[in-house]
C-alpha cells in the first residue's frame, strides 16, 4: 500500500458492494430528478401554444389525451406524473442513502480492525516512540475523516458529476450560448477549487498533528490524575494543556480562515453565474432566441447544478484533508510488524539459557556491554543493580521485544531469534514492576493469560501470590471490579495480582522484574517460600533492589554499568566484600534503624 489509491482500495475490501449500488440508485436518482424540469417544460410550451422545441412524441400524447384545453382542465395529471417522478427519486434517494451508510460503516470497521491488529504485531521499539494519543488519534478522528470522505464526499461526487453532465447535455439542447455561460463558472469553481487545495491540506496536516499533541497530553494528565493530585500540580498541568490548547486552536483559525475565503469565492461565484444566467437567459427568451418553457426548464437545470458545482469545490478541498489522514493511516500501516524467520522453529525441549557476549544499545548508547550469563535448567537467579544498569533491557532480550545489537542468546542451543516470537514467550512468564492491570473483573484479570484456567487453578496461584487473604475483603470477591490500570488496588495488590497472572501459565521460566517491590518483608518473604513451592522444574529470575528477595538464589549477577561486576551465591558475594556485600551492609543498617 505505497500509495494513498492502494490504501483506500486495500480498505475498501468488503464493502465495495454496497458503494457500488449506492452510486446506481445514485444515478437513478439524477435521471428521475432531471425528468422532472422537462416535463414542466414542455408543458409550459404546450399551454402557450409554443411547441416549435417540443418533441413530436410529446406532442402526439398530448393531443390523444384531448389537447391544449383537455391539458389545462387536467392539469392534475401534470402534476401526478411529477409526484410519480418525485417518488421514485425518493426511493432511489432512500437506497442510495442506506447502502452508502452500510458502506461508510463496514469501511470504518475494517480501517480500525486493521489498524489495531496491525499495531499489536508491531515492534515493541515502535510502541515506545509513538505517543499512545497520538496512535488513537490517527485510530479514530483519521479514520473518520477517510470514512466521511467516502461516504459523504466520494460517492457524491459520482452523484455530482452525473447531476452536472447529464444537466449540461439537456441544457446544451435548449440553449448553447447559455450553457457556455454556466461551463465558465464551473471552470472558474474547479480552478480556484485546486488553488486552495493544497493550502488546506498543508494546514490540516498541521492541525492533526497538533490534535495528536494535545490528545496524548490529556490522556496522559487523565491516566496520571491522582499523581498530579497528590503532588498539588493541577495549575501547572493545566497550563500545559492549555498552552498546547492554544497552538491547535491557532492552527484550527488560520485553517478557517483559509476555508472562509474559500467559502466567500464560492457563493460570490454561485451568485454571479445566477445572475449572469438570468440576465442572459431573459434576453434571449425576449428576443425570441429561446421559448419561455425552455427558458424555464433551463433555469431548473441551473438551479440543479449550483449546488453540485459548490460541493465539488468542497469535495477537492476536503480530498486535500483526508489525503493527509491516509498519510497518517500509511504511517501505522507501513510500519514493519515482528516477523518470525523463514527458518524459525517452535520454542526447544527446555533447557539451559545463555547469554553470549550481548550487548545492547538505546540510541546508540550502550546499555549492555558483552555481557556472558549460562542461567541451568531449574535453576533460581537474582539480579542486582542500580537504576540504568541494564537489569530490565536483559529481560526484554530474553523475551524478545528487543534484539542484541551484539551476540546472542540461547535457549538449550538454539538462537531464540531462530524460535517463533508467539511460542518463545508462551514459554516465559514475565512479571513487571508496575504491572498493568485492565478495566474487569480481578479474576479475569488473573484469567487473561489463560482462559481454560478452572476456580481451583484461580485459587492455588491466588494463594501462592499471597492474594486470598486482599481477595477475602473485597465485598464482591474475585467479581470485584477492577479500574483503568488497576487504580482500585494497592500498588502490592496489584503486583500480587500480576504474579497471579502469571503463574497461571506454568511457563518454564519465570521472570520477576523487582515485582516485589511494592510488598512488606513478611510478605516478599512469603511469597518467595510459595514460588519455590509452585516453580518446580522452572528457572526463575529475579531483579530486585532488596537483597532479602534475591539470598536465596542459586546465583547471583551484580549489574553496574551494563556489565556484570561481580556473581555468585550469597555467602560467596558477602566475603568478596564488593558492591553486593556494600549494598547488603547498607540495607541490613537501614533495616535494624526502622
Amino acid at each position: 500500500m505505497k500509495t494513498r489509491l492502494g490504501t483506500i482500495s486495500y480498505f475498501l475490501k468488503g464493502c465495495k458492494r454496497y458503494f457500488a449500488l449506492a452510486i446506481v440508485f445514485v444515478f437513478l436518482q439524477v435521471i428521475f430528478d432531471l425528468v422532472n424540469p422537462k416535463i414542466m417544460g414542455y408543458t409550459v410550451d404546450y399551454i402557450i401554444d409554443d411547441i416549435s422545441q417540443t418533441p413530436k412524441f410529446i406532442i402526439d400524447f398530448a393531443n390523444n389525451l384531448g389537447g391544449r384545453d383537455y391539458i389545462m382542465s387536467h392539469l392534475w395529471i401534470v402534476a401526478l406524473a411529477v409526484v410519480i417522478i418525485g417518488v421514485l427519486s425518493a426511493i432511489s434517494r432512500y437506497a442510495f442513502r442506506m447502502f452508502n451508510s452500510l458502506g461508510g460503516e463496514n469501511l470504518a470497521r475494517r480501517m480500525r480492525n486493521t489498524l489495531f491488529e496491525h499495531i499489536l504485531k508491531l515492534p515493541y521499539k515502535w510502541q515506545d516512540i509513538n505517543k499512545t494519543g497520538d496512535i488513537i488519534q490517527r485510530c479514530t478522528s483519521d479514520v473518520d475523516m477517510i470514512r466521511n470522505f467516502i461516504q459523504e464526499q466520494l460517492v457524491n461526487l459520482c452523484r455530482m458529476i452525473a447531476t452536472i453532465l447529464l444537466a449540461l447535455y439537456f441544457m446544451l439542447r435548449v440553449n448553447v450560448i447559455l450553457t457556455l455561460c454556466a461551463c465558465f463558472f464551473i471552470l472558474v469553481v474547479v480552478v480556484y477549487s485546486l488553488i486552495f487545495h493544497g493550502k488546506v491540506g498543508e494546514k490540516f496536516e498541521k492541525v492533526d498533528a497538533e490534535e495528536g499533541r494535545l490528545s496524548s497530553t490529556a490522556q496522559e494528565n487523565l491516566a496520571g490524575v491522582r499523581v498530579v493530585r497528590a503532588f498539588g500540580r493541577e495549575m501547572y498541568e493545566r497550563k500545559r494543556f492549555e498552552e498546547k490548547n492554544e497552538v491547535y486552536i491557532g492552527h484550527w483559525i488560520q485553517m478557517m480562515s483559509i476555508l472562509a475565503k474559500f467559502w466567500t469565492i464560492s457563493d460570490f461565484v454561485k451568485n454571479a453565474q445566477m445572475i449572469t444566467i438570468l440576465a442572459l437567459g431573459s434576453y434571449l427568451t425576449v428576443n425570441d432566441y429561446m421559448t419561455a418553457g425552455q427558458f424555464v426548464s433551463f433555469i431548473a437545470y441551473n438551479l440543479m447544478i449550483i449546488q453540485p458545482i459548490m460541493e465539488l469545490g468542497r469535495v477537492i478541498s476536503d480530498m486535500s484533508k483526508s489525503g493527509v489522514s491516509i498519510d497518517r493511516l500509511n504511517y501505522i500501516i507501513k510500519s514493519e510488524i515482528e516477523l518470525d524467520s523463514e527458518d524459525s522453529v517452535e520454542f526447544p525441549d527446555y533447557g539451559d539459557i545463555e547469554f553470549q557476549n550481548v550487548s545492547f544499545a538505546y540510541d546508540a548508547k550502550n546499555v549492555l556491554e558483552n555481557v556472558n550469563m549460562t542461567i541451568k535448567k531449574g535453576q533460581t537467579i537474582g539480579i542486582l543493580g542500580g537504576t540504568g544498569s541494564g537489569k530490565s533491557t536483559l529481560m526484554l532480550l530474553l523475551d524478545g521485544l528487543y534484539n542484541p545489537s551484539e551476540g546472542r542468546i540461547t535457549i538449550n542451543g538454539v538462537d531464540i531469534s531462530k524460535i517463533k516470537r508467539r511460542s518463545l514467550r508462551s514459554h516465559i512468564g514475565f512479571v513487571l514492576q508496575e504491572p498493568y492491570l485492565f478495566s474487569r473483573s480481578l479474576k479475569n484479570n488473573i484469567k487473561i493469560a489463560s482462559d481454560n484456567a478452572s476456580d481451583a487453578d484461580i485459587d492455588e496461584v491466588v494463594e501462592t501470590a499471597c492474594l486470598k487473604q486482599s481477595i477475602n475483603k473485597f465485598k464482591e470477591g474475585f467479581e470485584t471490579y477492577v479500574g483503568e490500570k488497576g487504580v482500585t488496588l494497592s500498588g502490592g495488590q496489584k503486583q500480587r495480582a500480576a504474579i497471579a497472572q502469571m503463574l497461571i501459565r506454568k511457563p518454564e521460566i519465570m521472570i520477576f522484574d523487582d515485582s516485589l517491590s511494592a510488598v512488606d518483608s513478611k510478605t516478599d518473604a512469603a511469597i518467595r517460600k510459595g514460588l519455590k513451592k509452585a516453580s518446580k522444574d522452572a528457572t526463575v529470575i529475579i531483579i530486585s533492589h532488596r537483597i532479602t528477595t534475591i539470598m536465596g538464589a542459586d546465583n547471583i549477577y551484580v549489574f553496574d554499568g551494563g556489565k556484570i561486576k561481580e556473581t555468585g551465591n550469597h555467602e560467596t558475594l558477602i566475603k568478596n566484600n564488593g558492591i553486593y556485600s556494600k549494598i547488603y551492609e547498607l540495607q541490613r543498617s537501614v533495616q535494624e534503624e526502622e
